[in-house]
């Protein structure tokens, strides 16, 4: 837990400063959420496999979104807004198939187990693409 906890924290200060992060190799990319800060839902774009420039349209891409707060506890996990080909909107961002394009996430503040809204402070949110990470934070406001 703690070793994840250093490098969500790690990431998201190096990252903070920037408006996208980018993965070198999977070309995926993860926005920063908006509004940020956010009471009491929020969306998050990213996108998946170089898009807008896609090499390879017909491939699919293994990817999850999940939330954790700053112990690496798993808070939630964001839903697909709006659909693609081949996942519907609404579906929890948790080990689906996605091809190349640009996508958002839809979270609406609450934690998973309960369905209660989150408490002030700082999270963290991690889109997982094929095995590689890339790590964001935001801010819950109320």
């Amino acid at each position: 837990m703690l070793a994840l906890l250093a490098v969500v924290t790690r990431s998201a200060a190096a990252q903070a400063t920037q408006q996208s992060s980018r993965d070198p190799v999977s070309g995926s990319s993860l926005g920063q959420n908006f509004p940020n800060p956010f009471n009491p839902e929020t969306t998050i774009p990213f996108s998946v496999g170089g898009a807008p420039n896609c090499s390879d349209l017909g491939r699919q891409y293994r990817v999850s979104l999940k939330i954790y707060n700053v112990l690496a506890q798993l808070v939630a996990t964001p839903v697909l807004q709006g659909g693609s080909a081949s996942v519907a909107g609404g579906q929890p961002l948790a080990g689906v198939l996605l091809t190349c394009g640009q996508y958002t996430a839809y979270w609406d503040g609450k934690y998973l187990n309960n369905g209660r809204e989150v408490a002030s402070g700082v999270y963290m949110y991690r889109l997982e693409v094929d095995g590689k990470a890339i790590i964001r934070k935001m801010i819950v406001m109320k």
